[in-house]
């Protein structure tokens, strides 16, 4: 679809898509059960028979186990804090160039879909950008959230909208994650003396989050676009570093993208490796999966394993760097002819 060019005279509107997370203890349960309800995530013969029941049974059966998990980290997933930070700073950066107001969609805790576009409603904006906080797009994440917005938006409508499907590539989020990455690499600087230099013996491990390997087989991109992701941020960064690529966050049954983050610690310290950073590549926010997952289960493995010291990196967040990627994936949508 064609819009306008915009300006300071076109309203648009901005829609990040994000996974969500409960945000108190209670919320744990029924975030479970939005999460497992999802066909995106959970598919198998008989599914839509089954799959309330089956949802309501995983999620009541995991919920005591996962409770554990955020009372770790403070009793609620930091996620809707950090994607409203983001929210924030993006809308404020592009508003300087157009009048744009951002808001959240979660997929499975609030604020939902429904109520970012009762939200944009309220704003009446001329073009919409739909802009998921999944850099490397998948039929599990991407694909979910705008499955999620065909069925709430209403149809048809005034606004013209478009689609970033995808960024893994975009030169300034490699730039954020390549500076994140060298925040990081200077604890271990700090930590050994090699002032100026990083430490030749740190492995780097990429993280992503894994998903269901049936998703890959019938053409989803997010394993490749993950490894391009990786490839290029070490070229970026011209790091001669060892590193390797890995998969966390099995959530559902049948097999899943490895080898999982267990193995690859295994692997590495049965090759010596004494210093360990694990890159969060395929995330863009902290939260659960980074601040117990890794920052927590990981590490405790990695210290029976001999790791000497282990350092996880923190996420994008609100980073200027990668602000100013979204925003200049905004910016390059609005008023173009674009195919979701």
């Amino acid at each position: 679809m064609t819009g306008p060019n915009s300006n300071l005279d076109t309203r648009v509107g901005v829609v990040l898509f994000q996974l969500g997370g409960p945000d108190s203890l209670d919320a744990v349960e029924p975030f479970l059960y939005n999460l497992f309800r999802d066909p995106d995530i959970i598919d198998f013969p008989f599914a839509r028979l089954a799959r309330e029941p089956m949802a309501r049974l995983i999620s009541s059966r995991r919920a005591e186990k996962v409770r554990k998990h955020y009372e770790e980290i403070g009793g609620r997933s930091p996620i809707g804090e950090v994607t409203a930070r983001q929210a924030r700073a993006l809308e404020a950066e592009l508003r300087k160039s157009l009048d744009a107001r951002v808001v959240v969609a979660m997929r499975y805790w609030h604020p939902l879909t429904e109520e970012a576009i009762q939200e944009l409603a309220a704003f009446a904006p001329e073009e919409i950008v739909l802009l998921p906080l999944y850099p490397q797009y998948s039929c599990t994440t991407t694909g979910s959230s705008l499955n999620e917005w065909e069925r709430q938006y209403p149809s048809p409508s005034s606004s013209t909208v478009f689609l970033v499907r995808d960024y893994y590539d975009h030169p300034l989020y490699l730039d954020a994650l390549a500076e994140r990455i060298e925040q990081s690499l200077e604890r271990f600087r700090r930590s050994n003396g090699h002032a100026g230099r990083i430490p030749s013996d740190v492995h780097l491990i990429f993280s992503a989050h894994s998903i269901p390997a049936r998703a890959v087989e019938r053409g989803d991109p997010y394993q490749s676009q993950v490894k391009a992701t990786v490839k290029a941020v070490m070229e970026r960064g011209r790091w001669s570093n060892p590193h390797a690529l890995c998969y966390q966050s099995r959530s559902g049954p049948g097999r899943w993208l490895q080898p999982f983050i267990t193995e690859t610690l295994q692997d590495v310290a049965v090759r010596g490796a004494e210093r360990v950073l694990v890159v969060p590549v395929a995330f863009v926010s902290d939260h659960v999966e980074t601040l117990h997952e890794i920052n927590i289960e990981a590490r405790e493995l990695a210290e029976t394993l001999g790791i000497k010291q282990f350092e996880t990196m923190e996420g994008l967040n609100d980073s200027p760097r990668f602000i100013a990627a979204l925003a200049d994936l905004v910016r390059s949508k609005v008023g173009a002819k674009v195919s979701g």
